[in-house]
């Protein structure tokens, strides 16, 4: 039986964005209401009961605040998509907490408009079409695609086959054995405000589930446009794992993809700008954040990975930098380090049993580094603007501004950064790594040298 499609109201008070925006979701088959000021937004609400409200920001008399306010007073399962011509993280973040589902920025592109509607109309189950019966290598939606991207582009973490990353999938008498769980998404969206350490900007994130086989994206605040969290869009190794897709780049993603790793976030849309914000250093505030919006275990089943034969790499410039990746039980990641003072030589084994482990032994771990090494950044106008307190300060043979909260918190934040970098293989691991003096540099390297076979 054919889906009765959603009924949208817009509320803007510029008539050609209404009826731009009208035509293209009647195109799309939507029954539209339209309203140019928050009474009349209202009134519609209360006597037509829309599917969907898409909400400019900037009205005159009641703002889009102030009516998402009262939406949300009456209605709170009425899902909001709030709209804005001068946009801001501080906006965004102040929607989404009085309950917006999205935020979108002006001008309005076809694609995003498409995608956040087809995202916010599954989530409440109306609708026809984007989303529930797309096949995995289609992956994301099918607003995107209308964007004519290449379903290519758009890699899932299906791209790698058996044979080449080793992996076994074990399913005994129609029962999933512990190499396969639940695909996980987050219950509701989330928010998070904090500085980019290199830009020294103020910026966020905004979380939001996704559907089964979406896999982790993420997306421009500003444009829309999706970079997803996969080994083929790594820019960049230095001192951070940034991602880059056309002419969007995402950096500073190593923090929060630990955090989805070992909570086992499997599909999951992260709205930023530009950097993911360095908090404090560790990861600890993005555990908060994901177990702020809740897990929710989706029907599709996540695969994890398995590692059955031994793979080695060592840093380009420097014999003693080595990580290798061998059969093993379960993850296991034992990193060792030597350093001057007050570093010296730590060591370190890190055994996954769950997210409460995680949280407790590496999620704290702050990044850290020498004070000339910044001082280069500086030169190469990065960390111009960062906030120094945010990591760990080393000079002189000492912390020169913090105190430690583990003697061995170095290695501790290196396990941190190998568990992000390898979640962009888009699956829960398991084997043995072994790690000296590495990077994310050479993270990726075995990461690559896997996919090869």
């Amino acid at each position: 039986m054919k889906k009765k499609k959603a009924h949208i109201l817009i509320v803007d008070d510029e008539e050609s964005i209404l009826t731009s925006i009208e035509g293209i979701l009647s195109d799309e088959g939507f029954k539209v209401s339209k309203a140019m000021d928050g009474f009349k937004a209202l009134e519609v609400i209360q006597s037509d009961q829309p599917d969907l409200v898409l909400l400019d920001i900037w009205i005159p008399g009641m703002d889009g605040i102030e009516i998402l306010k009262a939406i949300k007073g009456f209605t709170s399962d009425l899902n909001v998509i709030v709209m804005s011509g001068h946009g801001s993280i501080d906006t965004a973040v102040m929607a989404t907490k009085l309950g917006a589902f999205d935020f979108i920025e002006k001008p309005l592109s076809l694609e995003n408009i498409i995608f956040t509607i087809n995202h916010a109309l599954d989530k409440q189950k109306i609708g026809e079409g984007e989303i529930e019966g797309l096949p995995n290598e289609d992956n994301i939606i099918a607003g995107i695609q209308r964007a004519e991207m290449k379903k290519d582009d758009l890699l899932v973490t299906d791209h790698f086959t058996h044979q080449k990353i080793g992996f076994q999938e074990r399913v005994v008498n129609g029962t999933r054995s512990s190499g396969c769980t639940r695909q996980r998404t987050l219950k509701r969206s989330v928010v998070l405000c904090g500085q980019g350490l290199h830009s020294g900007l103020k910026t966020g994130l905004i979380l939001s589930p996704l559907p089964p086989n979406s896999g982790i994206i993420f997306g421009d605040i500003s444009t829309g446009e999706v970079v997803p969290a996969h080994l083929d869009h790594v820019e960049s190794t230095e001192y951070a794992t940034s991602l880059k897709r056309g002419y969007t780049t995402v950096r500073t993603i190593e923090h929060i993809m630990a955090v989805l790793h070992m909570y086992k976030i499997s599909n999951l849309f992260i709205k930023i700008g530009d950097e993911v914000p360095i908090m404090d250093g560790s990861a600890k505030d993005f555990c908060k954040l994901i177990e702020d919006g809740g897990i929710e275990e989706q029907e599709a089943i996540n695969k994890e990975l398995e590692i059955n034969r031994y793979y080695y790499v060592k840093g380009a410039l420097d014999d003693k930098r080595t990580i290798s990746i061998e059969p093993w039980p379960n993850l296991t990641i034992h990193y060792t380090m030597e350093y001057p003072p007050p570093v010296g030589r730590q060591e370190y084994s890190y055994k996954f049993l769950g997210k409460e482990g995680f949280k407790d032994e590496i999620a704290p771990a702050r990044t850290f580094g020498f004070l000339k090494d910044f001082e280069k950044l500086e030169e190469k106008g990065l960390a111009s603007g960062g906030k120094l307190s945010n990591v760990i300060l080393l000079d002189n043979g000492r912390v020169i501004n913090t105190t430690l909260r583990f003697s061995d918190e170095f290695v501790r934040h290196k396990i941190l950064d190998i568990i992000g970098d390898f979640y962009l293989l888009g699956r829960p691991i398991k084997g043995l790594i072994k790690a000296n003096m590495t990077g994310h540099a050479e993270n990726i390297l075995l990461l690559k040298k896997m996919r090869e076979g």
